[in-house]
């Protein structure tokens, strides 16, 4: 009968404990550590372009009002009651997966926001909610407290020159080289 030195039960132990390790919870697996390790050498990363458009009616052949978006570009000059379009696009350029983006645009200086046109990339549907407090707090539909004739308070949607912010979560994975866009229409004051 061969004799088990005491380095050898180790290694035989140790050889029978590997497998349990990764299952522990709280404990790394090997995998998830190695995992770890190469985001951190290439994090995900989605590069931003933002850019505007002003709009444009015009008559088509019918005589029928037509909307067309001209780029602005250089110095420009925008009137009272012209409609301006923002339009962030965004690329994963990284590579990995980025999830739960969030894109929070403020609304220009001298301008108030156009109710109902926020819109983004509809295949990645991202949660867009509002602020009325510079980016404090957010909702789906933001209310304000408005003091009534007889001194009772009642609370009313709040008009579109309350909004300050507006944010987009994605709860879809932006794949590398995934595409996004999301954007949204202003009036100038």
């Amino acid at each position: 009968m061969k004799r088990l030195t005491i380095a050898s039960i180790s290694a035989i132990a140790l050889l029978a404990t590997v497998p349990f390790v990764s299952a522990i919870p709280g404990v790394p697996s090997w995998n998830t550590v190695g995992n770890a390790i190469a985001e951190t050498l290439n994090p995900a990363k989605v590069d931003l372009t933002l850019s505007a458009e002003k709009q444009e009616v015009k008559k088509d052949e019918q005589g029928q009002d037509k909307i067309v978006w001209n780029n602005l570009q250089g110095n420009v000059v925008v009137q009272p009651g012209d409609v301006l379009r923002y339009t962030l696009v965004g690329q994963n350029t990284g590579a990995h997966a980025v999830r739960n983006l969030t894109l929070n645009q403020p609304i220009p200086k001298g301008t108030a926001y156009v109710l109902n046109t926020a819109a983004a990339s509809l295949e990645l549907a991202p949660k867009i909610t509002y602020s009325i407090d510079s980016g404090k707090t957010y909702s789906e539909k933001p209310t304000i407290e408005v003091k009534q004739p007889d001194g009772t308070v009642k609370t009313e949607e709040a008009p579109a020159e309350a909004y300050t912010n507006i944010r987009w979560k994605f709860g879809a994975s932006i794949n590398p080289a995934s595409k996004l866009s999301a954007n949204y229409q202003v009036k100038v004051r």
